[in-house]
């Protein structure tokens, strides 16, 4: 009985910026959990590759799909190719996005606007997109990928902060909209995952600190994400709808 509230055998998952960190670890998740994948991200190589080693690993159908996010067009022709394919989504993870830090003075339009249309946009245009085949079979998940960054601050990580923050505003409005047609829509909402771009951005020292403010006294993994987002994507979280979920290993229980 427990298994079978978190089976995702016969659904159809859409991940986003799937082909490396949080997405590739939820990717597999869901692949393993028995749904059908399909990885979307910008490099054809690192798709290719994952979705030859997740379909080696599992029973699970799993395709993969170039798409540029910030990209209109190439939104478009990758869910109408996955409509045409598969016929419908049952679960989407939007998880693609990225942080552009800059003070607010120094804040660039176009940067502005591409973080805006990555983070946000992109989210709406792909629920859209597939929301008329959830309503139609009267079951689906949709699952935006959020940060703590929405329900805190920090400098020069306004842009970030407000696609963030903004996501979950739209997260409420479309519950209820698609709520009677037995969809969900969430958050999920991580804490510091240390993944390629802060180890890029953060000395060993910064990491270091930076792991020190969580309760847990360490980062977050990929890992550590799979299992809130198997819940939301599951019958386990069938009654979760229009909230976020935070994984941030009790950073926001600090007051200062």
């Amino acid at each position: 009985m427990l298994n079978d509230l978190f089976n995702l055998k016969g659904r159809t998952a859409v991940v986003t910026g799937g082909s490396k960190g949080i997405g590739e670890a939820v990717a597999r998740g869901f692949a393993e959990a028995g749904a059908n994948v399909i990885l979307t991200a910008r490099s054809e190589d690192a798709l290719k590759t994952l979705a030859a080693d997740i379909s080696s690993g599992t029973d699970a159908r799993v395709a993969y799909r170039i798409c540029d996010m910030t990209d209109r067009s190439s939104v478009d022709a990758m869910t109408q190719s996955v409509l045409d394919e598969f016929g419908h989504a049952d679960i989407l993870f939007n998880n693609a996005g990225a942080n552009m830090p800059q003070s607010l003075v120094e804040t660039v339009d176009d940067d502005w606007d591409r973080i805006l249309e990555l983070n946000l946009t992109s989210c709406m245009r792909l629920a859209r997109a597939f929301a008329p085949g959830m309503i139609e079979q009267q079951w689906g998940r949709i699952i935006h990928v959020s940060s703590i960054m929405a329900l805190t601050g920090a400098i020069g990580r306004g842009t970030y902060s407000g696609t963030k923050a903004a996501l979950l505003g739209m997260t409420r409005a479309h519950a209820l909209e698609l709520g009677p047609y037995g969809i969900t829509v969430n958050c999920l909402a991580p804490g510091p995952v240390l993944t390629d771009l802060p180890r890029a951005m953060l000395s060993a020292d910064q990491q270091v600190a930076f792991g020190e403010l969580a309760a847990l006294k360490r980062w977050g993994t990929v890992e550590d994400m799979v299992g809130p987002a198997l819940l939301l994507a599951s019958d386990a979280g069938a009654y979760m709808s229009g909230t976020m979920l935070v994984v941030d290993g009790g950073v926001l229980c600090r007051s200062f």
